[in-house]
């Protein structure tokens, strides 16, 4: 095994920082809020991969510490279905609401208008309220 493949820098490479759902909820504000250059047209669909890559992310980092082998589980949907168990009823049922909103909005489809800045705000605040409640249920 690699130096690289084993997670770890190669000699003369700088160590990558591991990305945060925080990252990723402050990247959407970013767009939400500000005219960046270059995102004319895309954003709406850039901000809706952030908020579901943030709350992925906390997802990802809540099995790690509420049941280790689920965290490997490569299927979201199969996390989302096993979170009641772990985590209150309501607040899974809401976050994979709002996870399976994100994907829908996060693909290209012809006959559907994208979601709205407001509509994107309320699903970044819904995301921002289940990452906390996540980190409750199970801190680090």
């Amino acid at each position: 095994m690699t130096a690289a493949s084993a997670g770890r820098p190669s000699p003369g490479q700088a160590p990558q920082a591991e990305v945060t759902a925080e990252d990723y909820l402050a990247a959407s504000e970013r767009l939400l809020t500000q005219v960046i250059a270059g995102t004319r047209g895309t954003w709406p669909r850039a901000c809706a991969w952030l908020i579901r890559l943030a709350l992925e992310s906390e997802l990802t980092r809540f099995w790690s510490t509420a049941c280790p082998p689920v965290a490997d589980c490569r299927s979201y949907r199969a996390q989302f279905l096993l979170l009641p168990l772990y985590a209150d009823p309501g607040l899974a049922r809401r976050a994979h609401h709002v996870w399976a909103t994100l994907s829908q909005a996060g693909h290209h489809h012809a006959y559907e208008l994208g979601l709205t800045a407001a509509e994107l705000r309320q699903l970044l605040d819904d995301t921002t309220e289940i990452t906390a409640a996540l980190r409750v249920a199970h801190p680090v």
